[in-house]
């Protein structure tokens, strides 16, 4: 049961990430003067959420599939992971949708550890904020 409190205390924490993105993209939607500062916010908080959901899946992939992925591109390998059925070990943790979604967030995720804030485009935050609520209610609903 340790592993299953592990996983329910990040939830909390995953709960406020989402809500901090929609209200920062709410407020970058309606102020132009301080538009880059809640931007700033909204990649932080993406950065964030994909970040905490990975580290469930790095639970689940250690503690329940005693596998977890290696190499260069393991980031990629454990999200596709957990997307699909361990046979005889546990279901598929997300849809394959899910997956695909978070596929978009896991690049974001390096891209906003790798490039300068200023360098990010809102036309292209926008597909990651507009889905995130669905995305976060499949996610805690299969938690």
């Amino acid at each position: 049961m340790e592993l299953a409190e592990r996983i329910r205390g990040e939830i909390p924490d995953l709960d406020r990430v989402v809500r901090r993105v929609l209200l920062a993209w709410e407020l970058a939607s309606e102020s132009s003067k301080q538009r880059d500062i809640y931007l700033d916010s909204v990649a932080l908080n993406l950065h964030g959420f994909y970040s905490g959901l990975e580290r469930i899946f790095e639970l689940i992939a250690r503690h329940v599939d005693c596998d977890l992925p290696r190499g260069e591109n393991w980031h990629s390998v454990l999200l596709w992971r957990v997307a699909r059925d361990k046979e005889e070990i546990r279901p598929a943790v997300i849809s394959e949708k899910s997956a695909s979604l978070l596929d978009e967030l896991r690049r974001f995720r390096h891209l906003v550890r790798n490039v300068y804030a200023v360098n990010l485009v809102p036309r292209k935050i926008e597909p990651l904020v507009s889905p995130l609520p669905e995305l976060w209610h499949l996610a805690a609903v299969a938690g």
